[in-house]
Parts: C-alpha cells; structure tokens; sequence
C-alpha cells in the first residue's frame, strides 16, 4: 500500500526493540559505515538499546562512523540541551565510543556554510549515508528540515518553526535562541541506504496522517519519504491513526 515498510508496535517499548534490531542488522552487515542518529525523546531508548547490544559484543560501535543529524545555531555544545551533548550522554559515553568517529557542526562556527559544506563532504567521501534514524516533529519536520523545505537541499541553515523552537525549550534548563537550526538535508537522508523513522504518541498523529494520506508536499517534510525506496517507519498505536 505504501512505498515504505510501516509497522505498527503496541507500545513505545516494542517500538525502540524494533528499530533498535533493525540498526543492529545493518551494523552486523555493515559494521565501518556511515550512521546518523537523531536526537530527541523517541529515539532514546533505541540508542540505549544499541549500548545494550554493544555492550553484550553483539555489535562494535567504534567501529563505525557517525554524523551529526543537526544542531541548534548558536549554541555551545558543552550545554546539556545540545544534540552534541544528548548524543553523548545517551549513545557515545555509555558505549565508550570516540567522538573522534562523530563529524559533528560547530554551531558556533563564524562560516556556517563552511560547516555545511564540510558535512557534505563527510558524506560525499562515505559514498552516503549507510543507516539514518529519524524522529518526526509535531510539525512533520524531519531534522531541522521544516515546512516548506527544498527536498533536494544539502545540509544548510534554517530559520526553525515555532513549533521546533516552543518544543525545544525542553531540552534546556535555561532560556537559549532557538531561532536557527543547521541540519542535513532532504536529500542527503532519503540517499541512505536504509531509512528508519520513529514516531510515538498522540501528538505526531496529525503528521502521520499526512504521511499516510500519500501526498508528497513540502510543507509536510515527513511525506518526503515516500520518496525513499527502503524506509521503515515504525509507529506506536497512540500514533497511529485511521486511515
């Protein structure tokens, strides 16, 4: 019915074992690719999961090599709300891997285009990306790639949503400009070789249903995925919706 793989998990818990043992088949295949992992509530337990496997020596995660998804502009990454620091704490320090494997932005950086420019590079030298894992925003944004992005953009800077910037202040314990975003693009996530997207709750229903109505629109960047020729898109029931 869809040009991608759609699962729908009975709960948030089954939904993370299935993308997780997902990830964990293509590192077993591919163990030195290039993987990108979003940040975020829902694909936390995912990456604790892979910590597991690493942990068991079910996989080696030094082996392989990593990209940053995006970053808030602006924001030093030593701050606990950064998607630097999250991959770090939830990924990276439990499984004792090097961030020395992670080209990640400086969103600090006086030539963001330079920064963008050196992340298309990292993927253009890999061949693309191997595995992405991607969360979907309330607003259907996948990265910071926001309504009424160019689907064939590269990695670039964003002026972000309201939506992105009232979310995000979750993730800080202070008030930080949430104004900008650097991201991958469209087109750099769908050419990987394999596509992986979470979503969880009620709260993404109204962008699920946009995906599943099978109108490719870029002001709904989840839909962009219809795009992609081996995606899974893993979903619990809570956001599901009748179709």
């Amino acid at each position: 019915m869809y040009p991608f793989q759609l699962e729908v998990c009975e709960d948030y818990q089954d939904l993370s074992q299935l993308a997780a043992q997902k990830i964990i088949e293509v590192m077993k295949s591919n163990p030195t690719g290039l993987y990108c992992f979003a940040g975020g509530d829902t694909p936390v337990l995912t990456l604790n999961l892979l910590v597991k496997a690493h942990q068991a020596g079910e996989i080696d995660l030094n082996k392989a090599h990593y990209i940053e998804l995006d970053e808030w502009v602006g924001l030093d990454q030593k701050n606990p709300g950064s998607c630097l620091a999250y991959l770090q704490r939830e990924l990276f320090g439990p499984a004792g891997v090097s961030l020395d494997r992670l080209h990640y932005f400086n969103a600090l950086a006086a030539d963001l285009s330079e920064e963008c420019r050196k992340a298309d590079q990292v993927i253009t030298n890999a061949g693309g990306l191997t595995l992405t894992l991607l969360g979907v925003g309330v607003n259907g944004h996948l990265g910071f790639n926001e309504p009424g992005v160019d689907f064939e953009e590269t990695a670039h800077v964003v002026a972000l949503a309201d939506a992105t910037q009232t979310v995000g202040q979750k993730y800080f314990t202070s008030e930080v400009d949430r104004s900008q975003g650097i991201t991958l693009g469209i087109s750099q996530l769908l050419k990987a070789q394999v596509v992986i997207v979470e979503a969880s709750g009620v709260k993404k229903q109204k962008a699920i249903s946009h995906l599943l109505s099978g109108e490719v629109t870029n002001q709904w960047p989840v839909t962009s995925l219809y795009h992609h020729g081996n995606c899974l898109v893993v979903l619990d029931k809570e956001a599901m919706v009748s179709v």
